[in-house]
């Protein structure tokens, strides 16, 4: 096992194991606990009571987060040339098809995000199978094949996220940057529970939320009470 550091274990004296924090005071204790030498990220994992397996008990939506992730995310958008222009005056950061298709046929994937249009999905199928383990592909459900190419852009970089629950009933999300408020950290942690919270599937019995923890790059995990996330 490797050996702590010195600033580690200051960090780490600072979470009581043993506690359950109100999702405020974790979202200023995490600040307190990151000793990266660089502005690491807030994430946090929510772990809830259903059987991904299940059909009717998936969980998958998108959030705007008020303050963003503090990320910059590189949006590639596919699609004909009468909508280049709208994707570009967006802010997409490449902008193109055939070419864009064949670059990720020989292995790049340098980017965060795809947007696409209707039109185009067909050609974009025979890359699922490399962009569906990347998280990439894009999907209607979660407003990434749109006619409304420049507001899709504009969403996705103004800190829109789509979120999936895991195979083992997990919700992973980055919802800031140590150098956040804690403020920002507690606000951008609400708005992703709440629309957690709201996809609550109807098949599902027992509890729902079972236990949130909030971490940022390296730190301890901070656990939170379920109860201060029930909004």
């Amino acid at each position: 096992m490797a050996k702590l550091t010195k600033n580690q274990k200051i960090a780490n004296a600072k979470v009581d194991a043993n506690k359950q924090y109100k999702l405020y005071e974790a979202c200023e204790l995490v600040k307190e606990v990151s000793y990266a030498k660089f502005d690491a990220s807030v994430d946090i994992a929510v772990r809830l009571g259903v059987d991904p397996r299940k059909a009717n008990q998936m969980v998958r939506g998108v959030v705007t987060l008020p303050h963003g992730t503090g990320k910059v995310t590189r949006v590639l958008v596919l699609c004909t040339p009468d909508k280049e222009a709208e994707a570009k005056e967006a802010g997409a950061d490449f902008v193109g098809l055939d070419e864009y298709i064949e670059k990720i046929k020989g292995g790049w994937t340098d980017i965060d995000v795809i947007i696409c249009t209707p039109s185009v999905m067909a050609k974009i199928g025979p890359i699922g199978r490399i962009l569906g383990p990347r998280g990439l592909m894009p999907n209607p459900k979660t407003g990434t094949v749109t006619m409304e190419i420049g507001k899709a852009v504009k969403e996705v970089k103004a800190g829109k996220i789509d979120f999936k629950v895991d195979k083992t009933g997990i919700v992973h999300a980055a919802i800031g940057k140590v150098s956040f408020t804690g403020t920002q950290i507690f606000e951008n942690a609400k708005e992703l529970i709440s629309a957690i919270q709201k996809l609550k599937p109807q098949a599902l019995k027992g509890t729902y939320m079972k236990a949130v923890a909030i971490c940022s790059t390296m730190s301890a995990g901070i656990s939170v009470d379920v109860k201060s996330v029930e909004f």
